[in-house]
């Protein structure tokens, strides 16, 4: 991961919007009708291609392929691994049960109805080691990523993986989390050594709360949190951490960058957290500056005073700005407009820009 000595570097966390037409395409795999295979792989090697040049020409620093391979950041690995097929099940919301029309709206987005989570029915394995050497290739094509100051894939963790695919094969959940970790070793050794920062997606360590861990008390579900990361850092014990960053705030972790909310009005006072709790060394925040959710566009003045509060609390080489969450986490997602979503990460670079006149 590297650190800007002069200025603000900005990313966001994965996941951009589709073009229409891969978008179409990937619903049609996810449903079971037939797809042209290579004509699907071309269409998702030229889209890579152009949207790495929608994030440089937006101004992001440390670009990404926009997870355009993947039906979802999580559910991707039914398709690359043995040992998922059983009946698929919606994930139950524990904070959604009190807002039953919500939850109607949210288990009605087309994107998540077509989200396919199977079980776990028998031992996971790698079956496709092929698909992460394609990501790789296709961001090592893209023409615009030399103009970028760095570039990363993103992967999930071992503990969103459980939550996704229900466990009906292995004895307890610990027994579960480390074979999927040791399964996922492939892909994460394989980014890290195509010479990219690997992102690990873990929101089960804050989702699991309301989904997987909703009849545990806080202090029990602190326990599974910590298993997650033991088995996490089992599967990155090969994978330098000055190469790994999360999506999640758990400082403790190998990675050497951690990324979390910071913008959205569930999230937008826990800067204070940063006011007790030190960054240690080495590691550096990416805090979100602009919510992922909403069409409001922030105004860079916003976006740079959020920039600047955490610079201030942790060092400014300790922070790089990003998005709360990704801007398409499965296909067809649609909670903010596609053209909204490169005004946003525009207003984004223009912050950081602000903001690194008034630090430097």
């Amino acid at each position: 991961m590297q650190r800007s000595t002069d200025r603000i570097l900005t990313t966001h966390t994965g996941s951009l919007p589709r073009p229409e037409d891969l978008t179409r395409s990937m619903f049609a795999k996810e449903e079971g009708v037939p797809v042209d295979g290579a004509a699907l792989a071309a269409r998702i090697e030229a889209a890579v291609a152009e949207v790495v040049g929608r994030q440089v020409e937006a101004g992001i620093d440390v670009v990404d392929d926009g997870e355009y391979s993947k039906p979802s950041y999580a559910t991707y690995v039914k398709d690359r691994f043995h040992g998922f097929k059983g009946k698929s099940e919606p994930l139950q919301y524990r904070d959604l049960v009190d807002f039953p029309g919500m939850a109607r709206r949210v288990f009605g987005d087309p994107g998540r109805a077509r989200r396919k989570t199977p079980a776990c029915t028998e031992p996971v394995s790698l079956r496709d080691p092929e698909a992460v050497r394609t990501d790789v290739a296709n961001l090592r094509a893209a023409p615009a990523r030399t103009r970028a100051r760095e570039a990363f894939l993103t992967a999930a963790s071992p503990g969103v993986i459980s939550l996704f695919f229900k466990n009906e094969h292995y004895p307890s959940h610990e027994a579960y989390l480390f074979a999927i970790a040791e399964a996922m070793k492939h892909e994460y050794e394989t980014v890290a050594r195509a010479g990219f920062v690997l992102q690990i997606d873990c929101p089960d360590l804050g989702m699991g709360r309301h989904i997987q861990f909703a009849d545990l008390g806080i202090e029990e579900f602190r326990t599974m949190a910590r298993l997650h990361i033991e088995a996490l850092d089992h599967a990155l014990a090969n994978v330098p951490p000055e190469q790994i960053r999360m999506h999640d705030l758990v400082l403790a972790a190998r990675a050497t960058a951690v990324s979390f909310e910071g913008a959205n009005p569930r999230h937008a006072h826990e800067w204070r957290v940063f006011e007790t709790v030190r960054v240690p060394d080495g590691k550096t925040i990416i805090p979100g500056v602009i919510d992922s959710t909403t069409n409001f566009i922030e105004h860079p003045l916003l976006v740079a005073e959020r920039i600047t509060r955490y610079a201030r609390l942790v060092g400014r080489e300790n922070v790089m700005a990003g998005t709360d969450c990704g801007f398409g986490t499965w296909v067809g997602q649609a909670a903010v407009d596609p053209d909204i979503v490169w005004a946003k990460l525009g207003s984004l670079a223009e912050g950081a820009r602000l903001a690194s006149r008034e630090l430097w």
